[in-house]
């Protein structure tokens, strides 16, 4: 009896030595996978993002072409490509002969600004001051620029990493767009690994097939309530900047389009452009164009409601706190993976909640 009882003791150390063994191993696995692609998660991201709203862009091209996956997903990735190199291209070049422009004519002395508006001066607050700095950069610019050295320098140094940071957010754009057209080539064998993968972790096929509706429905919702609220935003303020022909309205649009993506209200924009309307244009102009302003900036007021939970089991309220604390603790990938990860927590949450049915 004593050797049997050693014997299991042994047999059941051994079995204990083998999992905490076999967890260990998985643990260092799963640790140097997660060290190994993190500097590619965003990127992955992003990619399975676009994957999932691109998807339904690619079924109705290969139903509508008769092409295979392969190749509508190459169109996809293309002209999407194009659309968004393209433009960034032609603004980098526009922007850096006018720097070249600018630095040539301050080399050679002939750099000069046009008279300042005549109403300038009389803007509550700032007028006096804006109408003074104009003054001395129109007699005096090498003096002007000497005494407003400090502030220059940190608006250079903030569009230096501006531009910086938009050119590093546009090529992994890029990349993430070619990534996504691979994964949209081979939708169905990822749907299939995704719903697996739910599956196993939710305890069966039923519950992660609902969560992984759930996922591509938020993740499709907040590129219309988010995204596209933002894009109605940017076209209605720039058909107003163009109207009135605003100095770079199409970067202030551009502009309104990201503030409106990242939550910020697009009336930042507008106000600025709105003083300049008040000091160059008619009045009656001013006010039609600050009316329009307004409205069009406040106008994600009553679209978001609209299109953000539309057609979501998840309450609209619960998918824009996702929306905005995904994006201030994820940036702009949270955006989505925010309204995701708290939609199902929701769902999971009013699960436990519900009383359990009555066995028959």
């Amino acid at each position: 009896m004593a050797n049997l009882k050693s014997e299991r003791e042994d047999s059941a150390r051994t079995a204990t030595l083998d999992v905490v063994l076999r967890l260990t191993a998985i643990a260092a696995l799963l640790f140097a996978s997660f060290a190994i692609t993190r500097p590619f998660i965003g990127l992955l991201a992003w990619s399975v993002i676009l994957a999932v709203i691109l998807y339904p862009l690619h079924q109705m091209l290969r139903r509508r072409t008769g092409l295979g996956n392969s190749a509508t997903a190459t169109i996809i990735g293309a002209v999407l490509t194009a659309l968004l190199l393209v433009p960034f291209l032609i603004v980098v070049a526009s922007v850096a002969n006018s720097l070249i422009d600018v630095l040539h004519d301050l080399k050679a002395g002939t750099l000069a600004l046009p008279p300042a508006p005549p109403r300038l001066a009389t803007l509550p607050v700032i007028g006096a001051k804006l109408a003074a700095a104009w003054s001395l950069m129109e007699t005096n610019l090498p003096a002007a620029v000497e005494r407003y050295r400090p502030f220059l320098t940190d608006v250079v140094t903030w569009l230096g990493g501006f531009v910086g940071g938009l050119s590093t957010a546009v090529l992994t754009f890029i990349a993430a767009l070619v990534i996504a057209s691979i994964i949209i080539a081979y939708g169905t064998p990822a749907a299939t690994f995704a719903r697996d993968v739910l599956a196993r972790l939710t305890g069966g096929r039923e519950a992660g097939d609902r969560f992984a509706a759930l996922s591509v429905s938020t993740i499709r919702g907040v590129t219309n309530g988010v995204i596209g609220v933002a894009f109605i935003q940017a076209l209605l303020m720039g058909i107003g900047f163009f109207v009135i022909g605003t100095p770079g309205a199409g970067l202030l649009a551009l502009a309104v389009m990201l503030l409106g993506i990242v939550q910020v209200p697009a009336v930042l924009v507008g106000l600025p452009v709105m003083i300049f309307a008040f000091a160059t244009l008619p009045t009656t102009q001013a006010i039609v164009f600050a009316i329009w302003t307004t409205i069009a900036g406040l106008s994600d007021a009553v679209l978001k409601p609209l299109l953000l939970g539309r057609g979501l089991d998840v309450p609209m309220p619960v998918i824009l706190i996702g929306v905005i604390g995904g994006m201030i603790a994820g940036g702009l990938v949270g955006l989505f993976v925010g309204p995701v990860v708290l939609g199902i927590a929701y769902v999971l949450l009013i699960d436990w909640a519900r009383p359990p049915a009555p066995r028959p």
